[in-house]
């Protein structure tokens, strides 16, 4: 059989054979694939009769919800572009992305009705929408089979915008063959079948969560819809619903096995607990397979990548040691995923780093799930890439003998001081052994005799006490004295991005 390289085709298979199976859960929604097909193929008549089409920009606004699953697989069927937007960002910036993207109608979920209407009235491309109060109408005014428009493998599927925290946002562009490809690896990689229950709990525009719209819809699975992150409802949906995999950021997981009561939630259901998006303290990872079960597994990737590029899955020969050992590598960054080619680079020239643990390189990767590039950024896709087409990620790591790549820090989040080389992961990793830390980021902050200090942002736990000393104390106990933090602040909350990770770029900004 001919692997399926268009997304269309991925929601035509799973009717043929998964028809009568619970497609999602969605409150007290309950869908069919044969429902959900039929939805979606409203969706796309009602799409293609405001003159929407082929290449055309569709954009969407919302939390997790049925809505945002149709519109990937609608937006699809018509040949259109999908331009899932990030709901946490500011009117202006929501514009500027529409103007780059040129979107031509927006979807709106109910809780963005006044933005909405503030885009459609502002500088935008825009020429409609389709809100939510209007939603269920506009299926069943449209509701019959849809013609679907052919697609080649190459041709863009969707349109992500960078978080923009490292300046104007980028808009990652995604083919057919570049969200398919990646889906049948996750399908394979994962074990993923008719049997599973996935959670979607990180936000569905983001790709944390986005790739499992089409790898679960693959297989046949159960889409479990959670609108928005809360440690509690979280928990209990598990317990409710028997999920049996998810894809959570690290503050999510951190939340959740901190959570006073999350002993009295039952997550035996749990076969996998994936962690991605953002690197994750091994004390963290303890917690984790202690408090939920399952199978831990920490994944790395990108926008730019539909996002695997490694997972912490272990080969057999690694499953058998002890568990201590065992963890160890559950909590590295892992080996490259299906279908991936991966190497660290030492130096422009791409030469690999020795498979000793210990040198650092660049992240590099290329394969068929590699975007092509940026909307209408030449230049900039020019630069993201090497002559022989790897895509540098600007991820900081190290290589040992198994192959397992660890990342040690961001490019742009290398503190350096007094001469010396600190990879902020490593001093975070110290700060959450801490029983009184909650959350910890660390950054570099100028300093006119270090040249940069090793500064802490840290949020205690609440009903726990701890003073910037001690925690300063704690860390010279487990790290060098160059890599201890010379200041801790202590804050009621860390700034965050769209996606939930930590936003470092403001708190060098706040504290700075």
């Amino acid at each position: 059989m001919l692997p399926i390289v268009d997304i269309w085709s991925l929601l035509v298979k799973a009717r043929a054979e998964h028809g009568s199976r619970c497609a999602v859960i969605d409150g007290p929604r309950r869908l069919t694939y044969a429902d959900l097909a039929a939805r979606v193929a409203a969706l796309g008549r009602y799409l293609r009769a405001r003159g929407l089409g082929a290449g055309d920009r569709i954009a969407i606004l919302d939390v997790n919800s049925t809505a945002f699953l149709e519109a990937y697989f609608a937006t699809a069927g018509i040949g259109a572009i999908l331009n899932p937007l990030n709901h946490r960002l500011a009117a202006p910036e929501l514009r500027e992305i529409l103007a780059d993207a040129g979107a031509r109608w927006l979807l709106a979920g109910e809780r963005f009705a006044a933005t909405a209407a503030a885009l459609l009235g502002g500088d935008t491309p825009l020429q409609g929408q389709l809100a939510a109060a209007g939603y269920e109408d506009a299926l069943a005014a449209h509701a019959g089979d849809l013609d679907p428009v052919p697609v080649a493998p190459d041709d863009v599927a969707h349109l992500y915008y960078t978080s923009g925290t490292t300046g104007r946002p980028k808009g990652v562009m995604l083919t057919h063959r570049n969200v398919c490809v990646h889906a049948a690896a996750a399908v394979t990689e994962l074990s993923l079948t008719a049997q599973d229950v996935w959670g979607h709990i990180a936000p569905m525009f983001h790709l944390a969560d986005a790739w499992a719209c089409f790898a679960l819809t693959q297989v046949g699975g159960t889409h479990v819809i959670v609108p928005v992150f809360d440690a509690a409802a979280v928990l209990a949906a598990i317990q409710e619903h028997g999920i049996t995999i998810s894809n959570l950021i690290p503050t999510m997981l951190n939340l959740m096995v901190k959570h006073p009561r999350v002993r009295e939630h039952d997550t035996a259901s749990l076969r996998l607990v994936l962690s991605g998006g953002a690197p994750i303290a091994p004390e963290v990872v303890r917690l984790i397979v202690e408090t939920l079960g399952g199978e831990y597994v920490q994944t790395y990737g990108m926008t730019e990548t539909s996002p695997y590029l490694t997972l912490s899955l272990l080969p057999a020969h690694l499953r058998a040691l002890p568990a201590e050992q065992r963890l160890a590598y559950q909590a590295r960054t892992g080996r490259p995923f299906a279908g991936v080619e991966l190497k660290v680079a030492r130096d422009a020239q791409g030469t690999p780093v020795a498979a000793d643990d210990h040198e650092v390189g660049e992240i590099w990767v290329r394969g068929e799930t590699v975007t092509p590039g940026y909307w209408n950024q030449p230049a900039a896709t020019a630069a993201a890439f090497t002559a022989d087409g790897f895509l540098k990620t600007g991820d900081l790591a190290v290589l040992d003998g198994e192959g397992f790549v660890n990342i040690v820090d961001r490019k742009k989040d290398m503190i350096i001081t007094g001469g010396e080389n600190v990879y902020s992961i490593e001093v975070e990793n110290a700060l959450y052994q801490h029983p009184a830390v909650l959350e910890a980021a660390v950054i570099g902050l100028p300093d006119a005799r270090w040249g940069e200090a090793v500064t802490a942002a840290v949020v205690l736990r609440p009903g726990h006490t701890a003073d910037a000393a001690a925690l300063v104390a704690f860390c010279r106990e487990r790290i060098a004295a160059y890599k201890t933090p010379r200041m801790v602040h202590l804050l009621p909350e860390l700034p965050r991005t769209g996606s939930g990770k930590i936003a470092k770029r403001v708190l060098r900004e706040r504290l700075g």
